[in-house]
């Protein structure tokens, strides 16, 4: 079922996403910039301001694959946060529970990006009165939703909204991508933890991402993630490991590809695929983004990720 397919007493939302929102600063340059040596001093070859931060990326690609999207989360009132606001709505992403702080800068990054590799340097700062509380937590929209995703920027409200959703009897998927005090109960709030590929082995001390996974397994019955970069993805179906591999591609920003990823294995949830469709699906579409500069501007379409997956 599509945004615009909604029957008598189907779930308002097709995804409700909670977390962080950024507008980006980008910056081609021609290498990896360094303290001293010949790339202590680069001209900028190209620059572009593109918002993005993972939920809004997210929340976006999900939009544009067609699903009833709410985004819920705070936002500055100065003109970033005006700019944020405005993409997301022209993305069709209903932001009537997104928060507008009196008097707060909206979080920004620059990033600062290799023309030759694609990957990034991303220097960001985020006033603190943006931080999403529990209390502020919309549990009728979580209610009215098929799905909900969360990331781990305000984990005490992400914690909060997953233990929702699971009351709520709905999928929760994740943006797990540190190690802080709250990631274990974040992990164990969600139903479809979905890692960045350093925070298994922080959390288990494994460093092979299959015997990580199948550590986290102890305390988790549910379905595990790992994102493998250019090796594609990793599954922990019961104790069937799937290995999903990437794409290749050559890239020229590497910016908002893990939230795509995760954006487009949504998409294969809702549309109810076979895990292997939806992992290969997801890295498709990510290899999409990273030949695009910026975040949201990267964010690809149905036809681009089909066309990718054909050309493969």
């Amino acid at each position: 079922m599509t945004a615009n397919e909604t029957p008598a007493g189907a779930p308002t939302w097709d995804v409700v996403g909670i977390g962080a929102n950024s507008v980006d600063f980008v910056n081609l340059l021609p290498a990896v910039p360094q303290a001293s040596g010949p790339h202590a001093k680069q001209r900028i070859r190209r620059q572009l301001v593109s918002c993005g931060g993972q939920m809004t990326t997210a929340l976006a690609c999900v939009a544009d694959f067609g699903w009833r999207v709410k985004y819920v989360g705070a936002t500055g009132d100065d003109e970033n946060g005006g700019r944020l606001r405005e993409a997301m709505r022209d993305r069709r992403v209903d932001m009537r529970d997104a928060l507008t702080r009196a008097g707060a800068s909206n979080q920004f990054a620059v990033i600062l990006v290799d023309e030759t590799t694609g990957e990034r340097i991303v220097l960001w700062d985020r006033d603190e009165r943006l931080a999403l509380r529990p209390e502020e937590v919309p549990a009728a929209a979580i209610a009215a939703a098929r799905l909900l995703h969360v990331d781990d920027v305000d984990q005490a409200a992400a914690v909060a909204a997953a233990r929702l959703g699971r009351a709520a009897g709905i999928p929760v998927t994740s943006d797990i991508d540190r190690l802080t005090d709250l990631t274990r109960d974040l992990v164990a709030a969600v139903t479809i933890p979905m890692f960045a590929e350093h925070v298994p082995p922080a959390l288990t001390g494994l460093g092979d991402p299959e015997a990580a996974l199948r550590a986290l397994r102890r305390d988790h019955d549910g379905l595990l993630i790992v994102t493998l970069g250019t090796a594609g993805a990793l599954a922990l179906d019961g104790d069937r490991a799937i290995r999903s591999p990437g794409f290749h591609v050559d890239a020229i920003d590497t910016t908002g590809a893990g939230d795509v990823f995760r954006a487009a294995f949504i998409h294969g949830q809702l549309s109810r695929w076979p895990l292997e469709q939806a992992l290969r699906f997801a890295n498709a579409a990510a290899a999409v983004s990273c030949t695009r500069l910026g975040a949201l501007s990267g964010v690809p379409s149905l036809a681009d990720v089909d066309a990718m997956l054909a050309r493969a």
